[in-house]
């Protein structure tokens, strides 16, 4: 068991503490990220359907996902990052002075939000990995939980003060925070020092298919791999286009829809913390049970419930949302190989991010048709319908073959025992 005195321990290391540091900064970025762009564009006069083709313009470079985790197992992970930082730091900074102006041509806005899209696509799977780079062992999951608290309150901190500069200073000097704490965390992350898994030269094609057949060898992965394709197709229905939309309808604007987005970190911040702690006996049924509590405010919403009620809700799912991270993540970073991890990673998300467009282009117009509070409840309907699959599928599995075995005292990813860390590039 992991104590709650090891984050303090972790932040006094000063070969991981930057990663930690830097997560807290970058993800308060994002929170400022979140309003600044849903409000500019609507702000310079493009209504839902147009904030969806910008959203879905952001999505697009998600087919570089596969690739970028190949980079993510042959380079230096921290690269990578600082890489993808520094993308994020110049889209963003543009764009605060696109949204600043009188009026921004569309197209301008859609290949600045492409821009930042790439270094997502670079981020996303190399931030799993790094963890598997600094630490080993039971100090994982205590690193996965303080990875997520911090970048839990870098956004609580983000969303609750981004929406007072959207309001008081305009959505432009939001975005070009975002830009500034980027760069900051890229300066941070230049203090890591994480190893090269493969040598230079190997076939990147290779690679691609080792990652997917590694992906493809345990169920569990794939089947709670799908559940999380579907919520997160409603949560991306939800936070980036319907609640927005419900909010500046006389439901509070931007500044309540920041305190919401805000309670859900904070829940977070509890639910990491209780991921290192909690064991279930099994933890893929746990793991596919969670993601259920991310209906709760949207059903709320759906019946047009107040905002401060909405903000009390979002707490539990943003808990069970942590939860699984931590969960999630440690899982596979204790079942697979540090030189496969990234491309794991990288497939485990590939089909959320390239459904991520279609899903945006689609969201605006339903919205625009059917209105918030219908859309959202649809929304919640298929969060239930996923986790109801997975739940079933999982269950009726032996319990060794939910991906992990009964080892002493200890819940142990099963193929652990089995497996050296060189094993991939030795076949």
């Amino acid at each position: 068991m992991v104590e709650f005195s090891s984050p303090l321990t972790f932040l006094k290391n000063p070969e991981i503490a930057p990663l930690f540091i830097a997560r807290l900064v970058s993800s308060a970025g994002v929170g400022f990220g979140q309003l600044a762009l849903a409000w500019g564009v609507m702000r310079l006069g493009y209504g839902p359907g147009r904030l969806s083709l910008v959203l879905a313009c952001n999505s697009i470079p998600a087919i570089l996902i596969i690739f970028t985790g190949v980079a993510g197992d042959r380079f230096r992970r921290h690269h990578i990052l600082i890489t993808a930082e520094v993308i994020t730091c110049v889209s963003w900074l543009a764009l605060g002075i696109c949204l600043s102006a009188e009026r921004t041509p569309l197209p301008v806005i859609c290949a600045l939000a492409l821009s930042s899209g790439i270094a997502t696509a670079m981020f996303l799977p190399t931030i799993r990995g790094i963890v598997a780079d600094l630490m080993s062992g039971q100090e994982r999951l205590g690193g996965n939980a303080i990875v997520n608290q911090t970048e839990s309150i870098g956004l609580l901190i983000g969303l609750a003060s981004s929406g007072m500069v959207v309001t008081a200073l305009g959505p432009g000097w939001a975005a070009s925070i975002r830009g500034v704490l980027c760069a900051v965390s890229g300066l941070l992350l230049c203090r890591l020092d994480t190893p090269r898994w493969q040598k230079p030269g190997s076939n990147a094609l290779r690679d691609l298919r080792t990652g997917w057949r590694e992906f493809t060898a345990h169920r569990w992965v794939w089947i709670i791999t799908l559940q999380h394709t579907v919520v997160i197709i409603a949560m991306i229905c939800y936070d980036a286009i319907a609640a927005p939309v419900y909010m500046d309808h006389g439901h509070g604007g931007a500044q309540a829809w920041g305190i919401v987005s805000a309670c859900e970190y904070t829940g977070a911040l509890v639910g990491a913390f209780l991921g290192t702690r909690w064991k279930p006996s099994r933890p893929m049924l746990a793991v596919a049970v969670l993601p259920a509590a991310g209906a709760i405010p949207m059903f709320l919403m759906s019946i047009e419930t107040p905002w401060i009620l909405l903000a009390g809700a979002a707490l539990l799912p943003g808990a069970c949302e942590a939860i699984y991270y931590v969960l999630w993540t440690t899982a596979l970073q204790d079942t697979f190989a540090p030189d496969v991890l990234v491309r794991v990673n990288s497939w485990n998300i590939i089909a959320t991010y390239i459904l991520m467009p279609v899903t945006l282009l689609t969201a605006g117009p339903l919205v625009g048709r059917l209105g918030a509070e219908t859309t959202v409840l649809g929304t919640a309907a298929l969060t239930l319908l996923a986790t109801t699959c997975a739940f079933s599928v999982l269950r009726a599995m032996r319990p060794a073959a939910d991906g992990f075995a009964e080892h002493g005292d200890l819940r142990v990813p099963a193929s652990t025992s089995v497996r050296s860390p060189n094993s991939l590039t030795e076949g």
